[in-house]
């Protein structure tokens, strides 16, 4: 069984199966349309970055590193790119639908593949989630600049009504009144408001619900009308990103700027997880490669162009909002409306708030376009069923899993929290990496060939030696501080952590690997061990119900393991 479960698909294999038709799970022939260029691809890539990170959680990672957040920007875009370049060199060698699932299926096998795949659905559907609360909140505050205001009981979640409502009654019996915030009233009142039966109350995010259909519509009507519709989108909110940094200039306070990190490294780094919660989304094009006219060449720059592009918008914008306002000020849900109210300029601030509805819309678009054809690609290798990969004749879109998705996405989105979502997205995503980046190291080294994409080979036989040995001389009084304190099993991430880092340490000083990967999973991997106990524990009990269902259907339905005759039993 241990052989089986690891079983790897060839990439010959993998590329014979999309030339002969097998894309399609009903065999009906149908392909998915070609349409997509290098221009196309960088445009979907900062559609997905530049969303609900550069104009939501920014401000929460700002007023905890102060002006220094500019740095984790840069680490987090170095980290991002280590593994953008390993989803290239992928993206390259496999050009199909799938991204990081039918890469682990190539470099791990059959099992790794089903927990990236399950993986993915964490990073893309729960993410949308996030995104559409997100764009609720935003299209609300749009609505009431026109003066017209929709009733909170049909704006947000039940658990935030019903929480704030208690909240409310528990500070006002103690006379505690200043700490009721608007906030906790706008809610409270939502849940007194609400129309129900006895302490059962409708309570749900309608806003949230209409984005989810109409984005899952445009989705499943084809890649054409969803290439048109993200390029205009990207164009504008691009356009007013910049304007917001040129005009923020002007208001630029130096003294601001002063103390750079004011919380030390450790404040900086408590903002890893909006930040990277702000890069989410470039390896999302990945799972459009079979939509590419020449995915082997325009995927990797596709990613990589709209990397960079989104690094050097998020650095302005950090150093934006912390020159415009002490950093102590920035602890709010929209910090770019924010900053331009608190020096005068109202009007500004509306034009964010429009910018603010298309960017959060065009990150939901790119999702929603992703999730159906991970699930599609499952459903070609069995794990899923037949219908998941079916193709719609006319659209050719993958029509089932793309309505799934959107179901998926819009029932939770009706009743769920933001800040329940965000940092189970961002482990989801950097475990993403992770795999992604090991799965280049295991990949068959292969002759340069003209118009594929090729990590430059730099050995690490030494480098990586050298950087573990410093990093424990630098930081052996944290580590050791790691076996100290009541609570010294929340260290468990940086134990792991540890003893990977020594693990690949062995063997690039003896297999002579390649660095960028190396340094590309060490870096994903440290990340995840800074998003807390409690997120590592929900992401392994969400990745052990994944493991029941592979194991009572995919294992036994693999098209891999009864092509190789592990189960003609069944037959």
């Amino acid at each position: 069984m241990s052989k089986s479960i690891f079983r790897k698909k060839s990439l010959d294999k993998i590329l014979a199966d999309v030339a002969t038709g097998f894309s399609d799970g009903e065999h009906s022939g149908n392909h998915l349309r070609k349409e997509l260029r290098v221009k196309d691809l960088t445009l979907m890539g900062i559609a997905a970055v530049v969303g609900a990170g550069i104009f939501s959680t920014i401000g929460e990672a700002s007023f905890n590193g102060g002006p220094g957040v500019t740095i984790l920007f840069v680490l987090t875009a170095i980290t991002c790119g280590f593994s953008a370049m390993c989803y290239a060199e992928f993206a390259s060698r496999i050009p199909v639908a799938g991204s990081a699932y039918t890469y682990a299926y190539a470099s791990f096998g059959e099992l790794i593949a089903w927990i990236i795949g399950w993986d993915l659905l964490m990073e893309y559907a729960i993410g949308n989630i996030a995104v559409a609360i997100s764009w609720s909140e935003y299209f609300v505050n749009l609505l009431e600049g026109f003066h017209i205001r929709m009733p909170g009981y049909l704006t947000m979640d039940y658990f935030s009504a019903f929480k704030a409502h208690e909240q409310l009654q528990e500070l006002t019996a103690k006379g505690q009144l200043g700490a009721i915030t608007e906030k906790m009233k706008a809610a409270a009142l939502a849940w007194t408001s609400a129309p129900g039966i006895n302490n059962f109350k409708l309570i749900a995010n309608i806003p949230a619900l209409f984005i989810v259909i109409v984005i899952t519509y445009l989705v499943y009507v084809g890649i054409r009308e969803t290439k048109k519709a993200t390029n205009a989108m990207v164009m504008l909110k691009i356009a007013i990103v910049i304007a917001v940094i040129v005009l923020g200039f002007f208001y630029v306070t130096p003294a601001n700027w002063h103390p750079f990190m004011p919380n030390g490294f450790g404040g900086v780094m408590k903002g890893v997880s909006g930040v990277f919660f702000a890069y989410i989304g470039f390896d999302a094009i990945s799972t459009t490669a079979e939509e590419c006219e020449n995915p082997q060449r325009d995927l990797p720059r596709g990613m990589i162009y709209s990397l960079i592009i989104c690094t050097v918008l998020y650095i302005l914008i950090a150093l934006v909002l912390t020159g415009m306002v002490s950093y102590k000020d920035l602890q709010v849900g929209d910090p770019l409306a924010f900053v331009f109210s608190h020096v005068g300029l109202k009007k500004i601030s509306y034009v964010i708030s429009v910018s603010a509805v298309i960017a959060t819309a065009s990150v939901l678009l790119i999702f929603q376009l992703g999730q159906p054809r991970i699930w599609m690609s499952m459903s070609r290798d069995g794990l899923l069923p037949k219908a998941f990969s079916r193709i719609h004749p006319k659209y050719q879109t993958p029509s089932f899993s793309t309505i799934v998705t959107g179901f998926v996405v819009a029932i939770p989105a009706l009743f769920m929290n933001l800040t329940e979502v965000t940092d189970l997205t961002s482990i989801g995503t950097l475990f993403a990496f992770v795999l992604v980046c090991g799965g280049v190291l295991l990949l068959p080294k292969e002759a340069a060939q003209k118009g594929k994409f090729q990590i430059p080979y730099i050995n690490s036989k030494w480098i990586v030696p050298v950087i573990f040995i410093a990093g424990m001389f630098i930081f052996w009084k944290p580590m050791m501080g790691l076996f100290s304190g009541e609570n010294r099993h929340e260290n468990f991430p940086y134990f792991l952590f540890i003893i990977l880092s020594a693990a690949l340490t062995v063997l690039a000083f003896v297999k002579n690997l390649s660095l960028i990967p190396v340094l590309g999973l060490l870096s994903c991997f440290y990340l995840m061990t800074e998003l807390g106990y409690t997120n590592w524990l929900r992401f392994l009990i969400w990745l052990i119900i994944g493991l029941v269902i592979y194991f009572t259907y995919g294992y036994k339905n693999s098209q891999l393991g009864k092509q190789d005759g592990v189960w003609k039993e069944y037959n």
